[in-house]
């Protein structure tokens, strides 16, 4: 059996006006707590953020992280950044017409994203039996983008900022419903034994948070410390639950989800 897996995180983006502050140090806890509970060792974790984080860059690490995977194997995929939507121009997207996007550094609105349609292209060469977990703490929705609300509206003076890029008018326009979404993990041709945790609901957004005095994506810092309190002896389904209470006690509006086979959620996380 053999463990990977890829990092990402984004707070410098080419996008005038869209930088974040707290993906970079989602990365760094979730590889803390790889390392420390998980067992998996320093050169099993590939880690990308900021400008190095291009579309070309993840797509290669993703072809990575699956490659000769097998049976038994366990696999880790973790996004902190922008996410968004466009117009679908495949047909597949039969009941809103649209595609959910990861964002890349280099994003952009005339091709360079990562659409739902190809991470289930290359999660789909994993063979049944490997375990795949992906993480994302971004935003898949939403009519509008809300601003970074003013310090002090929260406990701890906490400056939010949401994951969504707003899509341009022109794009927008194109867009004939309203925005919904599902997870990215659709349409797979396989049965995959994967598991998906992600920081909102459907018609939420997942925030970049000033927490304690330092960023951090609400979401993946709730995550990271629920485990740590824990030492990792915890099921998916109590992960989620304390995840949703620690949100909600700290006034974020996301309500966190998972989507797993039934048999997982009685299990701990990355088993």
């Amino acid at each position: 059996m053999s463990v990977k897996a890829l990092l990402v995180g984004i707070n410098k983006y080419k996008l005038p006006g869209s930088d974040l502050q707290g993906c970079v140090n989602d990365v760094t806890n979730v590889r803390h707590i790889l390392l420390t509970y998980f067992g998996f060792a320093v050169k099993q974790i590939r880690v990308v953020t900021d400008e190095r984080a291009t579309k070309v860059n993840i797509m290669k690490r993703l072809e990575w992280l699956v490659k000769g995977a097998k049976a038994g194997d366990r696999l880790v995929f973790h996004f902190s950044g922008h996410g968004s939507q466009i117009r679908d121009r495949e047909g597949d997207e039969l009941k809103d017409n649209l595609d959910e996007i990861l964002c890349p550094h280099d994003m952009d609105w005339d091709g360079t994203y990562i659409i739902d349609d190809e991470l289930s292209k290359v999660f789909s060469k994993i063979p049944e039996g490997v375990s795949l977990e992906v993480f994302l703490d971004s935003c898949h929705s939403g009519t509008a983008t809300r601003e970074i609300r003013a310090a002090g509206n929260f406990p701890g003076d906490m400056a939010i900022k949401q994951r969504f890029l707003q899509p341009p008018v022109d794009i927008l326009c194109r867009e004939e419903e309203g925005l919904s979404v599902r997870r990215l993990m659709k349409g797979n041709p396989k049965p995959l034994s994967h598991v998906l945790f992600s920081g909102c609901r459907e018609n939420q957004t997942s925030a970049d948070a000033n927490i304690g005095g330092n960023y951090n994506g609400a979401f993946t810092y709730y995550l990271c410390k629920h485990i740590r309190d824990a030492a990792a002896a915890l099921t998916r389904s109590e992960v989620l639950k304390r995840l949703r209470a620690s949100l909600k006690f700290n006034n974020f509006d996301q309500v966190p989800q998972l989507e797993c086979p039934a048999p997982k959620l009685k299990k701990k996380i990355l088993e």
